[in-house]
């Protein structure tokens, strides 16, 4: 939570710096210029005012998470652009003026939030191919990740997105954490339970909790992380909280607890604990929503784990951050570790923020073989 709390308060930090900064920009162009005649306090007043307008026509479109975000990467751009002009653009004795680039700033920040916002809303497929020699018994996966219902699609949106995936034909679908979002509104949540039931599988449908499916503040929502699992499993869905399921011939599924449990108060079994007593002759699948166990899962010789968390990265040129910080053991895709698959979705979603650049919204389709 404290780590939040200083990301939020570098990025407000940031957006207040990247507002002195755009209005000092602005000042210096030909036309406000014109209109001030020559009068700086003039230029100053009719800067800000234009930035001003322009945060309260956004924050009327989006909110003011995304307000920031946005007006970060126009103060990285703008700053960009200026080094270009200054050291670039010096050498070869040519200019671009100030009306020029303000001009130029705007069409590559809206083709870059453009981008952004197809990467976040436009869900697709990603497909992987395992092989295994445990079993010659054929599995369909299809993952679900990071939904967080309600901050690019509503439940019926989810809904939809449900009857692409039943076009995948899963022999199991299984959900790997933060399905529901702090502001995912009860109804949003009993619209998603339910399409989560319309689901025709071989083997069922599971869930692990995120961070966030417990709730930060079950009193903005109206209901707890008891309701919620009582909305699954009215419909179908088994939780699994440090559980293992068989399926199939061959097949274990580990549900973990989220790592977050350890400093809410509340525990998490060991993949130690979790192994024992299992066939290792059987290809074991672990599901958990934070990639941050990795070392503990080779070492246990799982044969596949499934996470999300990461939202990809979310941002370039910043998506691998988690990673270099020590926060995620990787932030996308797949890879394997002596004898075990490491996968990352990106999610079907995102956490508050309507964006996503150098990722995608997707589900994962996974033929184990």
């Amino acid at each position: 939570m404290i780590m939040w709390m200083l990301i939020f308060a570098g990025m407000f930090l940031l957006m207040l710096i990247g507002v002195i900064y755009i209005i000092s920009r602005l000042c210096k162009t030909e036309f406000i210029k014109g209109i001030a005649n020559g009068n700086k306090q003039i230029e100053r007043l009719i800067a800000a005012a234009a930035v001003i307008i322009l945060l309260l026509i956004g924050y009327r479109l989006l909110d003011m998470i995304n307000i920031a975000i946005v007006a970060v990467h126009t103060l990285f751009v703008w700053i960009l652009l200026d080094l270009v002009r200054r050291f670039i653009l010096k050498g070869t004795h040519k200019s671009i003026s100030q009306n020029a680039a303000v001009l130029i700033n705007i069409v590559l920040l809206i083709l870059y939030f453009i981008w952004g916002w197809y990467g976040a809303h436009h869900i697709v497929a990603t497909n992987y191919n395992l092989q295994t020699e445990k079993t010659d018994e054929k599995l369909r996966i299809v993952q679900i990740s990071d939904s967080h219902i309600g901050a690019t699609f509503d439940g019926n949106g989810f809904a939809e997105a449900v009857k692409t995936i039943q076009k995948e034909n899963p022999d199991v679908v299984v959900i790997t954490g933060d399905f529901v979002d702090d502001g995912t509104s009860k109804e949003d949540m009993v619209i998603a339970c339910e399409a989560l039931g319309t689901l025709e599988t071989k083997y069922g449908v599971y869930f692990v909790f995120g961070n966030h499916d417990k709730g930060y503040s079950n009193e903005e929502r109206g209901y707890d992380a008891a309701e919620l699992v009582r909305n699954l499993e009215l419909h179908g869905v088994k939780v699994l909280e440090d559980e293992t399921v068989e399926i199939g011939e061959s097949y274990y599924l580990i549900g973990r607890q989220d790592r977050s449990e350890e400093s809410m108060g509340g525990t998490r079994a060991s993949m130690d604990e979790l192994m024992q007593d299992l066939d290792p002759n059987r290809y074991m699948i672990v599901l958990d929503h934070q990639p941050n166990d990795f070392a503990n899962q080779e070492r246990n010789k799982v044969d596949l784990v499934l996470s999300g968390h990461t939202h990809g990265g979310q941002f370039f040129p910043i998506n691998r951050l988690g990673e270099l910080t020590g926060q995620n053991d990787m932030t996308y895709g797949i890879r394997k570790q002596g004898e075990t698959t490491f996968e990352v979705s990106s999610g079907i979603s995102d956490w508050a923020i309507k964006f996503k650049t150098g990722c995608k919204a997707e589900y994962v389709v996974i033929d184990v073989e």
